[in-house]
């Protein structure tokens, strides 16, 4: 049996590491409710016992003539107190249930402790931002010069933080998805999937983003019988699901999946933040890779997976830098976060275009992900990581900003011409 005291420890280390993200645990109900689980277990599993071996004597009481009523009146009792504390156990666990949905991951203990972005780390940078010897215009000028990003048509159909992409600009979007899931399948090593676009809710609470972010997604309400659906704001949730509820065999690992898809945010809470061109919008494209490791592996493959999305950055000749996302800054379901951010000439600044993250055995504790280890023959939790390759759109922004030309025209980067049919610039 553990002691009490050595558990109480651990739990305030648990609320000191979970402060360093902004949340307050609540160890006294968090306790409270443990010990009432406990007692109401205790008590169930008694009456479960008592109630069947006052069963079994009835038989053996009817054999030998004796009146059985009072037994029976006895089994009675017991059964109602038995249904009575099974309900308060489930009601009991319902509780602890939720305030563990809602608690975010542990920090590894490498991550800078900060309380927002001022406090992350950068980590290095790639490229030299580009001089420019006339006035830089922002994508939004350069797409709509010639009606190729059209923002207002967009706004007619769908409202606002929606684009509409024409022509070349269309072409040039494409190309960068196809650009990107090549070279991570080809080069990378991932497996090329193709995803649904609306999942249920079993596949959002394994990843993190339900229940604490619903007001982030598009939720679809069907009719009586059928549950439920919401759009995906990443593909993470449904390249990361591919694995739940399963016992992987060791062989198998590491699993390495990418997938390009649209991804659907309401941004909800962001009002007024980015509300020109599409930096921030509620449908974008974005290739996204997913890895299931050993758990000892996956420190070593998100140094990897963070290598995959710059490498994209860094045959496009996109000048980024790599920050270390502190304990305040990170993600929900994270362990450890590197950002990628390019440049944006228009804005004089970096932006984020990847998020690749660690996140342990938290979502496969929530999933139900396992391995089956060959030393102890019994499943454990595997490890999930996940990062942008990139982000589509934020990616068509850095271009088409970062190789303007003075009379308005967009140098297409080298690797992308084979993609374009050969199209060196879109003027």
């Amino acid at each position: 049996m553990l002691d009490p005291k050595l558990v109480r420890t651990q739990t305030q280390m648990i609320a000191e590491r979970l402060a360093t993200r902004g949340y307050t645990l609540d160890v006294a109900q968090l306790e409270s409710l443990e010990s009432r689980r406990k007692e109401v277990q205790t008590r169930t599993e008694t009456l479960q016992a008592e109630r069947n071996s006052r069963s079994k004597s009835i038989g053996q009481a009817k054999a030998r003539g004796e009146d059985i009523q009072p037994l029976l009146a006895d089994v009675d009792r017991m059964g109602n107190e038995l249904s009575e504390a099974k309900q308060e156990l489930d009601s009991i666990q319902i509780e602890l249930d939720a305030l563990m949905a809602g608690m975010p991951n542990l920090p590894d203990a490498d991550v800078p402790v900060g309380k927002d972005e001022d406090d992350n780390l950068e980590v290095r940078r790639w490229g030299t931002p580009r001089q420019f010897d006339f006035e830089v215009k922002d994508h939004v000028a350069l797409g709509e010069q010639h009606g190729y990003l059209d923002f207002e048509t967009a706004a007619k159909l769908s409202g606002a933080r929606f684009a509409l992409m024409r022509g070349p600009i269309a072409r040039l979007h494409r190309a960068l998805a196809q650009f990107m899931l090549d070279l991570h399948v080809n080069e990378h090593g991932y497996e090329e999937v193709y995803t649904p676009y609306l999942v249920q809710a079993d596949a959002l609470q394994g990843t993190g983003q339900l229940p604490k972010f619903e007001e982030d997604l598009f939720k679809i309400v069907r009719g009586e019988g059928q549950r439920d659906l919401y759009l995906i704001p990443t593909a993470e949730v449904s390249l990361t699901n591919i694995v739940s509820q399963s016992i992987l065999a060791a062989e198998q690992l590491p699993i390495k999946f990418t997938a390009h898809t649209p991804c659907f945010r309401s941004e909800a809470g962001s009002a007024g933040r980015d509300t020109r061109g599409m930096i921030r919008q509620h449908q974008f494209d974005k290739v996204e890779m997913v890895q299931v490791v050993r758990p000892e592996e996956s420190p070593a493959a998100l140094e990897a997976l963070t290598g995959h999305a710059e490498d994209v950055l860094q045959r496009l000749e996109l000048p980024y830098r790599t920050l270390a996302l502190c304990t305040g800054d990170m993600g929900f379901s994270a362990v450890k976060t590197y950002d990628l951010e390019v440049w944006v000439p228009s804005q004089g600044k970096y932006r984020e275009i990847s998020s690749c993250s660690n996140c342990g055995d938290f979502q496969a504790r929530r999933m139900q992900a396992r391995w089956r280890n060959p030393e102890s023959g019994k499943p454990e939790l595997v490890h999930t990581l996940n990062g942008s390759g990139l982000a589509v759109g934020r990616t068509l922004v850095a271009i088409l900003e970062n190789y303007q030309q003075a009379d308005g025209s967009i140098e297409i980067p080298a690797v992308l011409r084979g993609y374009m049919g050969g199209i060196e610039r879109i003027a």
